[in-house]
Order: C-alpha cells, then sequence, then structure tokens
C-alpha cells in the first residue's frame, strides 16, 4: 500500500535526521521528579499529545507503545514500570528503533533509575501485533493511527483490543478533523503520512473504538492542532484540525451501549437533599457529578430538577459508571 510506504519512508528520513517541525505537539512534555529527558527525545517528538498519565500506570503495570518515535514516551511509561522488558516498543522501521537504542543509552547517562533494559524494542507491524493475547495493562500510540485508512485503522484498534488484559485500556492521541477533506487531500500519501490529511471527525473514531469492543471510552483531552489555509494546502477554507487525547477502556460492553464520556456534568437543583434515579446514580442537591454522554441524556429524560453542562471535551475520572 503506497500510503504506508510514505509514512515509513517519512519515519525513516525523521530517524537518520531528527525534524523538529514533523509534528506539532500541543502540550507541555511531562516531568517527573528525578526524570531527565534528553534534548534529542525531545526534538524527535513526533506526536501530537501525550499518552503518559500516571493514573494509568498503578501497580507496576506492563506498557505496549507502538510507533517509538526518539523514544520519550517509552522513558516516561518506564519511570512507573522500572523492571525488565516492562515496556515493549514496537515499530516497523530499522531506522527508528536504531535511533531509540541510541537515545536510550543518552537517557541512561542522565537518569540514575533508568535501564534499557525497562525497555524492549521489537520490530512488527501495528496491522500484526508480535505481542501475545492479553499480556498488557495498557497499550498506547501518538499520532501514528491517524495515517491509516478506515479498514487498516480498524484493524489496528482490532490488535490493541487482543493484546490487552481484561480491564486494561488503550490510551492515544491522534488529530480529528470535523470538515470533510476532499480527494486531493485524502488521496495525497505524503500528507497522510505527515499526520495531516489522515484525520476523521472524533464521533467517527469513537465508534471505532466501540465497534472493536471497548465498553468505556474517556475523551481527556481537545486542542487545536494545526490550521490547513487554501495558501498552503488544497482547501478553499480555513480547516482547523485538533488533536484528542483518549483512553479506551476494555470494559464488558453495557446491555445498553457504551458508556462514553466527553467532559458533561449532572447538577440537581430541586428541593430534596438528593436524586435517585433508581439506576445507581445518585445526585446530591447542588453538587456536580461527571455523566457519560448515555446517563447525561437519561437522567434529561427524566423531566426533573437537572442542569445537563455541554460536552468540555476534557474528562479524567471520578464519572458515574
Amino acid at each position: 500500500m503506497s500510503y504506508l510506504k510514505a509514512t515509513n519512508d517519512l519515519y525513516r528520513d525523521a530517524a537518520l535526521t531528527p525534524d523538529v517541525g514533523l509534528c506539532c505537539t500541543t502540550n507541555p512534555v511531562w516531568q517527573f521528579p528525578g526524570l531527565s529527558i534528553p534534548r534529542i527525545m525531545q526534538e524527535m517528538n513526533y506526536g501530537c499529545g501525550s499518552t503518559v498519565s500516571a493514573q494509568d500506570l498503578v501497580g507496576n503495570p506492563r506498557i505496549l507503545y507502538v510507533g517509538v518515535g526518539g523514544g520519550m514516551e517509552l522513558l516516561q511509561f518506564s519511570y512507573f514500570s522500572r523492571q525488565k522488558a516492562g515496556v515493549i516498543g514496537v515499530d516497523v522501521v530499522d531506522e527508528m528503533l536504531a535511533a531509540c537504542r541510541d537515545n536510550f543509552r543518552q537517557a541512561e547517562a542522565e537518569n540514575d533509575w533508568f535501564r534499557s533494559e525497562y525497555v524492549e524494542l521489537v520490530k512488527g507491524d501495528a496491522l500484526d501485533l508480535p505481542v501475545a493475547d492479553q499480556s498488557v495493562d495498557v497499550a498506547a500510540q501518538n499520532c501514528l493511527f491517524n495515517i491509516f485508512k478506515e479498514q487498516d485503522l480498524r484493524k489496528a484498534i482490532s490488535e490493541m483490543y487482543r493484546v490487552l488484559k481484561p480491564q486494561g485500556r488503550l490510551v492515544m492521541s491522534d488529530p480529528v478533523c470535523e470538515v470533510p477533506l476532499g480527494p486531493e487531500l485524502r488521496n495525497d500519501d505524503r500528507l497522510r503520512a505527515a499526520c495531516i490529511s489522515g484525520s476523521i471527525p472524533v464521533r467517527d473514531y469513537i465508534r471505532i473504538l466501540t465497534d472493536a469492543g471497548f465498553g468505556t471510552i474517556e475523551v481527556r483531552a481537545r486542542r487545536l492542532y494545526r490550521v490547513l489555509s487554501p495558501n498552503h494546502y488544497p482547501v478553499d477554507q480555513l480547516i482547523p484540525i485538533e488533536s484528542i487525547e483518549i483512553a479506551a477502556i476494555k470494559d464488558p460492553m453495557p446491555e445498553d451501549g457504551p458508556c462514553i464520556f466527553t467532559g458533561k456534568s449532572a447538577l440537581y437543583y430541586g428541593k430534596e437533599e438528593y436524586l435517585d434515579d433508581g439506576k445507581g446514580h445518585v445526585l446530591l442537591q447542588n453538587q456536580p457529578l461527571a455523566v457519560c454522554d448515555k446517563t447525561a441524556a437519561a437522567l434529561a429524560s427524566l423531566g426533573a430538577e437537572i442542569y445537563i453542562s455541554e460536552s468540555t471535551w476534557h474528562y479524567n475520572g471520578g464519572g458515574c459508571c
């Protein structure tokens, strides 16, 4: 497939000659106590957000990261999983794997606690992961899956679902776009490889995740990533592209459909001390409760004195389910 070859070629070049502007990372590089990130890793941080969150990484988890880049997030993940092969990094590009190994030597020099053996680097394809079924607690990818066309995207996500343990989580950061992109953009293999023209709407991305079987989806962040302008791209209007950070949890699928958290809250403002909807949701008077979109719709249908906020596209736990 030509677009996958274009992607491999692009990242082979980026491994041999770091390209600081290849991706426009839109959030800070997380620094943890006692962690020093080598400058070369930051220069090779080819992502559009972050997949590293302490809330996912308790209990010395086993972590899979697909598309290694310069190794920065592998180093950050190993901070929470200090065991031999506690983190598995998979990439199809030999040059990127070699660059990552070199960068780990620099990371060892800057961090007394880090050992390269904490990270096992493996050559492999996101569409056919060299990882056993139900063997990892956390799987992650940053600004990789957006390059895939729909059939390959579904395959990549199903592979992540396969290797995750029950209740494991897939944490991702990817560009999304709500405006339909024309065929000239969609069919430009180089722009797709550069994480520009493969973006799809958030709702479509979430549907592919739930189709794979993930019962809970958390949209943790959504922010501006790039703008496609007529003076740079074949478009006739400004088209914003955003980056999202999503956690998809391998929970059993509820009978009434997945729980999708997009940052909505419900607040009861009636005369009683609380409202119990009889379905496991108790709203204390004038105290907001984070709710999934499904629960928000059900509460709104009660006709009670409940205020439902709009989606903030930012959710970090503490919700109804």
